[in-house]
Parts: structure tokens; C-alpha cells; sequence
């Protein structure tokens, strides 16, 4: 099982609202020939660490492709600068974050990049809670523990909520109003 984390807390001039940006980043993944099989809700989540920046919009998709995950990470970072992603702050805020979680039964702690099972999966909250949803029966493959599991034990600064079907836009146009 390929799994790829999509989150982001700013609108795009592009997309606009950060849910539709994680949308189309989807939709960009998909156009460069990687199968989209799946994908869980969208949710709303506080920034990790905390901190006074704008929510983000985050789920999991469930992905097929035949490259291997070195050019996965390659053509996933590659849509993040075409979607106008600029890396000037660690954790800082951002138009589209997409991260490869985890690439079958590859596993690689140290080395080059990508690390896989992504190193920080088990501690975030926005992460396990759409992963819980979209592969309920997946297990993370060092701790031997369900997404459901390691969700559960998170502290209860990380706060995750499930989004309406339209709850970003009508936000987004309270706030411009």
C-alpha cells in the first residue's frame, strides 16, 4: 500500500481555498500517471507544533504506480513547486504539502531520501485520523500498531475535525467578508 499525506493552511491563487489545492494537487498526481485508488475525507487540523498560523486542510490518499519511491518523492515534490510551494520555514505555513508515508512494504530509516515509513506518521494527529478512515485494517510496520491506535494515544493539543462536504469555502468567504 502506497499512502501519500496531502495538507495545506493557505489559499492558493491558482486553486483558491486550501481544500480545493489539496484537490487539484490530487488531480495532478493522477495526471502524471500515478493511480489515485482511494482517499480519505478531508479534516481540519490545528498546526503541528502550535502555533498562531491558519488551520490546515489534510487527508490521506491511497495511491498505485509502478516508479519506484524515489521518484514518487521526485514527482511529488515536483507538483509541490509547480502548485507555488516555497520551503523558507520548518513548519511554517503552506499552499500544498505532500508527503510520501509509506511505499508498500519498503522500509528505510536512515539514508537517503525518502524515509519510509515517513519518520514523524505515528506522532501526528492529521495524519492518523484520515489513515484510520481510509485503511482501517493498516498497520504501522515498526510499531505494530493500527492508525486507530496511535491516534488514539496522541495528546489532546492535536486537534483533528472532520470537514463538511463545503466547510472550508464557506470559511474562507466569512473571512474575506
Amino acid at each position: 500500500m502506497i499512502l501519500l499525506g496531502i495538507g495545506a493552511n493557505v489559499p492558493s491563487t491558482r486553486f483558491g481555498s486550501p481544500r480545493r489545492t489539496c484537490e487539484a494537487a490530487l488531480e495532478a498526481v493522477s495526471a502524471a500517471g500515478v493511480r489515485v485508488v482511494d482517499r480519505s475525507s478531508w479534516y481540519r487540523s490545528a498546526p503541528v507544533p502550535a502555533s498562531d498560523q491558519p488551520w490546515f486542510v489534510n487527508g490521506v490518499a491511497e495511491l498505485e504506480t509502478k516508479v519506484g519511491p524515489e521518484a514518487l518523492l521526485a514527482l511529488l515534490l515536483g507538483i509541490e513547486q509547480e502548485f507555488g510551494r516555497i520551503r523558507h520555514m520548518v513548519n511554517g505555513p503552506r499552499v500544498i504539502d505532500l508527503d510520501l508515508l509509506t511505499y508498500g512494504s519498503v522500509l528505510r530509516v536512515s539514508g537517503q531520501p525518502p524515509l519510509l515509513p515517513h519518520p514523524r506518521l505515528h506522532e501526528r494527529g492529521f495524519v492518523l485520523w484520515p489513515l484510520a478512515e481510509l485503511a482501517p485494517r493498516w498497520q504501522h510496520p515498526i510499531l505494530r500498531c493500527s492508525a486507530r491506535d496511535l491516534a488514539d494515544d496522541l495528546p489532546p493539543d492535536q486537534v483533528v475535525e472532520a470537514l463538511s462536504e463545503n466547510e472550508d469555502e464557506a470559511r474562507a468567504a466569512v473571512q474575506s467578508a
